[in-house]
């Protein structure tokens, strides 16, 4: 049955705790800015006080917030205290390994859902449902040892749940391809998206200004590459053949480590690589630590399952490159010194094909989970003893049936990229995925569906004045303004404003309510929303008196070229005015509180909680003391700090009192060889090998004698 991949599941288990640090550091230090009572979106106006008892708040709207009155808090604290227990909960599941429980992952899974309820638009990203459905999974996938004298290594059911992981980076993969192409949208059908995406992405980085120089044939052959990567090789997941599964994996890693390198997409991009450590095996993951088993020479001619094998393999790739030639019209141009390429099906052959092969993948999910759970089965009737038989088999029940529970109601949102085949589902699976939905257990997933600012990339500029005659403009410390200003590295951290204000950019300001509160709350200089912009105060231009004007204006940005930066030109951006994006305002005027009043968002009241007490003070202490710093430092000294923990705890194991390894060069003569008791050298077995023939000339010419003085001994005892 294979050897169980321990390993792979630590791994996607440290992984997505590193994940969980990322998401809730990240998170804390914007919530007085994005949440706070004097905030853009307050959450306590989310929580709204109904009358009905705290069980049945919870069951309508599930987040520990309710509790936070009867813990003398607002709902700003609430988050922060949230936030704080994820990161400390979180980070020792990074670090050590005995917290990667299951009791602890279904904390940090409650903590983030919690959070999530109240985030509105600045935390509906698909990146945030992704993490509560891996984060469901992860308590499925961990052991439960903290509650137990000993813990059990490997439990016979695990490769049924670690499944399920598998299968959500199936869905998120094929479902970001799919999407591309049922768009219909012209850059991807025309494979022009690539000379778009690097300059109109949310927050490039650096590396995307060089991505974007590249000849317009790469940038076509990249998007083709992009199809097969998230289209043809996830059918790879469940390949029966170890090695198709690793060529999968290290497609899907060599993707999401370009797209990191070009934007800032946060924690996203990190997930993904977690989730597919799904598809590692115990093996490959130990020759990685360098503790893999030396695998004994395979005798020639070759077995017929390994001639099988590697035929099958040989299949696969010749089908990849076949299909990627035949639909892509891949041809190699001499005489210009490039690659065409074409798309060379239709949209209605391509509708027609999904059509046809949605549910065959559902079926191929059913009989791969259906092999894993059967394996399982097996793996349990071979444990010794009734009772842990027994035991095993119990957990195995339990386990394989919340696991084809998990899949059934995956299949409604997986089926959504083709409508038909989600209809032809069985009304009972709508009714399960209806009862929990609001649990965000499994989602929907399709990046990158539209590209976006074909014709220049919109930007939203802010600019203040005093007296309407002299504008200053408002620059972000993440998203394009300044052109001479270079794109930032900012990820896993996430700018949640900087993003909003990308989307806002989209459309007319109408469409983003929450751009209103913002002006507002500039307007009244509230420093915890200055934050968000400029965390430096020194670089916001109205950081001694709020403007007493603001309006916004509307741009449209280009990366520069080559040829524009080396004759002294901005070296990164180039932009253009557009038209006004949101009118001159200021406190008290008629179109600013028309706005506010539509949209809900005028200051009420809030209720004042006395902060006195012990754990207000500690939350306000804890704020205190990281708020004169970024997201990224604050991100970056926590994965330094877990770095040289887990260094000095690697440094301690090492044995003590032997040389160093680089200047070892085993012991001399006279000296007692192998001290540390862990390698001999060739003169130790020279040593041994003596004395061993010296006891048995003593056996075979003394025997005798040595047989009666023990004799005589035994007596005297």
């Amino acid at each position: 049955m294979g050897e169980p991949p321990r390993r792979p599941r630590q791994l996607f288990l440290a992984g997505l705790a590193a994940v969980y640090v990322a998401a809730f550091a990240s998170l804390y230090v914007q919530i007085p800015g994005l949440y706070g009572k004097d905030g853009i979106l307050p959450a306590r106006k989310v929580l709204r006080v109904t009358g009905k008892g705290l069980w049945e708040q919870l069951r309508d709207f599930p987040t520990l917030l309710w509790l936070s009155p009867h813990l003398g808090l607002d709902t700003e604290l609430g988050m922060e205290l949230l936030c704080l227990v994820g990161v400390l909960a979180s980070f020792g599941a990074m670090v050590f390994e005995p917290l990667r429980d299951s009791l602890t992952f279904a904390l940090l899974r409650v903590l983030y859902l919690s959070v999530y309820q109240v985030g509105q638009v600045f935390l509906y990203f698909q990146w945030d449902s992704l993490l509560l459905e891996a984060g469901f999974l992860a308590v499925l996938v961990a052991p439960l040892h903290l509650l137990k004298w000993r813990s059990t290594a490997w439990r016979a059911h695990d490769n049924v749940t670690f499944w399920l992981v598998r299968w959500l980076l199936f869905r998120l993969m094929f479902a970001s391809g799919v999407v591309k192409l049922t768009s219909r949208c012209p850059t991807w059908w025309g494979l022009t998206a690539l000379t778009y995406h690097y300059e109109t992405q949310c927050i490039p980085t650096p590396v995307a200004w060089f991505a974007h120089q590249l000849p317009v044939w790469v940038q076509k052959f990249s998007v083709v590459a992009t199809y097969i990567i998230e289209i043809a090789i996830p059918l790879l997941f469940f390949a029966p053949i170890r090695r198709l599964r690793l060529f999968a994996f290290y497609s899907q890693v060599l993707l999401q480590v370009l797209i990191i390198l070009t934007g800032n997409y946060n924690f996203f991009n990190a997930l993904t690589i977690v989730l597919a450590f799904s598809l590692l095996d115990e093996e490959h993951t130990g020759r990685w630590l360098g503790r893999s088993k030396r695998r004994h020479a395979s005798a020639w001619p070759p077995g017929l399952r390994s001639f099988l094998s590697t035929l099958l393999e040989l299949t696969a790739y010749g089908l990849l490159v076949y299909w990627s030639v035949h639909y892509f019209g891949l041809e190699i141009n001499w005489e210009k010194k490039l690659l065409d390429t074409k798309v060379a099906f239709t949209y209605h052959e391509f509708t027609k094909w999904l059509q046809a092969v949605t549910l065959p993948l559902v079926g191929l999910g059913f009989l791969s989970l259906s092999w894993e759970i059967l394996s399982a089965m097996y793996r349990c009737v071979c444990v010794r003893g009734f009772l842990l038989k027994l035991w095993a088999t119990l957990q195995w029940a339990v386990f394989a049936t919340a696991a084809m529970g998990m899949f059934a109601i995956s299949l409604v949102p997986f089926t959504y990229i083709d409508y038909e085949s989600n209809g032809k589902l069985w009304p009972g699976i709508h009714q399960m995925f209806n009862t929990v939905e609001r649990f965000q257990v499994v989602n929907s997933y399709g990046l990158f569906r539209r590209m976006t600012g074909v014709g220049g990339r919109p930007e939203v500029v802010l600019e203040g004045s005093y007296d309407k005659r002299i504008w200053t403009e408002i620059e972000f410390m993440y998203k394009p303004g300044n052109l001479s200003t270079a794109p930032p590295v900012v990820a896993p951290h996430q700018p949640r404003l900087d993003w909003q204000m990308w989307f806002a950019a989209l459309a007319h300001h109408s469409s983003s309510p929450w751009f209103t509160s913002f002006v507002y709350r500039l307007l009244q200089g509230k420093k915890d929303v200055i934050r968000l912009v400029q965390a430096d105060e020194s670089k916001y231009p109205f950081s001694s008196q709020p403007p007493v004007y603001i309006r916004a204006q509307l741009y449209k940005y280009w990366f520069t070229d080559g040829t524009e930066a080396r004759e002294g030109a901005a070296p990164w951006w180039r932009r253009q005015h557009v038209q006004e994006f949101f009118p001159t305002v200021s406190l008290g005027d008629p179109t600013l509180e028309s706005l506010l009043n539509q949209h809900g968002l005028k200051d009420k009241t809030p209720l004042k909680r006395p902060m006195d007490t012990f754990l207000p003070w500690i939350l306000q202490s804890v704020r205190e003391h990281s708020r004169p710093y970024s997201g990224p430092a604050v991100l970056w000294s926590l994965y330094l700090i877990a770095a040289t923990i887990c260094l000095l705890r690697a440094l301690g194991r090492r044995p003590r009192g032997g040389a160093p390894p680089g200047r070892h060069k085993g012991p001399k003569r006279g000296d007692p060889a192998d001290r540390g008791g862990s390698e001999k050298n060739g003169q130790v077995r020279k040593k041994e090998a003596k004395e061993a023939e010296e006891k048995a000339e003593g056996r075979g010419r003394g025997g005798g004698e040595s047989h009666a003085d023990g004799l005589r001994s035994k007596k005297k005892k």
